[in-house]
């Protein structure tokens, strides 16, 4: 089996908050003390995070339940319940997570980028928190928020600076594992190439005299995808999911078999490769590329002779035209490196989090519900059977204008109201009656 996965799903959950205390002072001389019920802790959050440590989604195939600490309960005395411990989970460089429904929600394209996928439910409050004149001895206190649960899709795009195209059996791996310390698998016949290679270039370049010389330059990534044939780009062959590894590859190296053996011919070859890339996305053509020849010492002309688009010829096996095709190449990495820097230079987008709204709607039996999270957690929070904590909760209610809103909405006297998992029976008074059913 496979190691490398660039597929994966992972389920995260943040911690749940801690409950508020419901306490009093109780001491020799103060018999009949203040509320002094302290705050329950915040839940963990748990965080995505890119790391270089990792190269595959491997670790979440078996392991996808990811859970950050729980918040602990407030206590006597106003202690304070103590935090929920984050957690972060590393992924590799270049994931891009999905929600359920496919949308894109993040791309962790570099190093130490980090994305908050579940936030922690919050403290709840003790009963201190709740004196006022009016209520000089508070018997309630907030219970725990839940932590925020999701689960979400994980894809893998390689980091590449080059990425290599062509047919199955092209030459692309054994090019790979002659210019670089990668071994992909190689053998006589098509789809040998069943995951992404990555192998780093330590290139030599022409001196002027004619002759090889290494040169102290960073070098460059390349990538070995699978082969791609007519209909990739639609679900055919092997190539097409892993054509998502050189969307991020600044240049292409299109790879195509001359030798008298090769079927299609070369200009076959290349019109396909050329047509897939496009209808993949239509941008990967706009991008630097380069047109090789491979196979070049088994070349006749039973294959068809070069194609003018051709930039030259190589041969991994006898050497020939490889060390002028990688000074080729990172002539043109660096070129769009440099001009992607320049296109990146712009001022900083700074991302404000969305303000808590309140919303009501109309369920399919007619009922409202009402959606927000200050509201949802002003009832979710609570003891309702309490008195006192029901005159609170509809202080708060009407404070955040939920009276109004449902009003503003139709709703009449006998009409039912939901707020999170909780029914109400409105009146026109402004009260939310609790029906004997309360929880849905």
């Amino acid at each position: 089996m496979s190691g490398f996965v660039d597929e994966a799903q992972v389920h995260l959950r943040a911690g749940d908050g801690g409950a508020g205390a419901v306490s009093f002072r109780r001491e020799a001389h103060e018999a009949r003390g203040g509320p002094d019920g302290g705050d329950g802790g915040k839940g963990g959050d748990v965080w995505l995070v890119a790391g270089d440590q990792r190269s595959s989604l491997a670790a979440f195939r078996d392991h996808p339940h990811q859970r950050a600490g729980d918040g602990k309960h407030g206590g006597g005395k106003s202690k304070r319940g103590a935090d929920g411990e984050d957690l972060y989970v590393t992924v590799p460089v270049g994931t891009v997570v999905k929600d359920r429904t496919g949308s894109i929600v993040c791309d962790l394209a570099n190093p130490g980028d980090r994305w908050l996928g579940a936030r922690g439910g919050r403290a709840g409050r003790g009963n201190a928190r709740f004196l006022t004149n009016a209520r000089r001895a508070p018997a309630f206190a907030e219970r725990a928020e839940p932590g925020e649960e999701y689960w979400y899709n994980l894809e893998l795009k390689l980091f590449a600076d080059v990425g290599v195209v062509g047919f199955p059996n092209s030459g692309k791996s054994t090019l790979v594992s002659t210019v670089s310390a990668a071994k992909p698998k190689i053998a006589d016949y098509p789809f040998t190439t069943l995951e992404p290679h990555l192998g780093v270039v330590r290139f030599a370049s022409p001196s002027p005299g004619g002759a090889i010389s290494m040169y102290d330059e960073p070098g460059f990534v390349i990538a070995d995808i699978p082969g791609i044939i007519a209909g990739a780009a639609e679900g055919k062959g092997l190539g097409w999911k892993f054509l998502r590894h050189i969307e991020r590859a600044q240049v292409l190296l299109v790879l195509v078999d001359v030798s008298d053996s090769c079927v299609p011919t070369p200009s076959v070859q290349l019109d396909t490769l050329l047509n897939e890339l496009q209808h993949y996305d239509s941008s990967m053509l706009d991008r630097p590329r380069l047109v090789v020849g491979s196979k070049a010492d088994m070349a006749g002309s039973a294959s068809g002779g070069m194609d003018p688009r051709m930039d030259m010829t190589i041969s991994s096996i006898t050497g020939v035209g490889i060390p002028k095709m990688l000074w080729r190449l990172w002539s043109l990495v660096r070129d769009a490196k440099v001009a992607s820097r320049a296109s990146s230079e712009g001022p900083v987008v700074v991302h404000r989090p969305v303000p808590e709204g309140m919303e009501v709607t109309r369920d399919a039996d007619g009922a409202f519900v009402v959606s927000g999270r200050q509201v949802v957690r002003a009832v979710s929070l609570n003891n309702l059977a309490d008195l006192d904590t029901a005159m609170y909760v509809a202080s708060k209610l009407d404070a955040l204008g939920v009276d109004k809103a449902l009003k503003r909405a139709g709703a009449r006297d006998g009409d039912i109201v939901r707020i999170g998992n909780m029914e109400f029976v409105y009146t026109s008074d402004g009260d939310l009656a609790i029906p004997e059913r309360r929880h849905r």
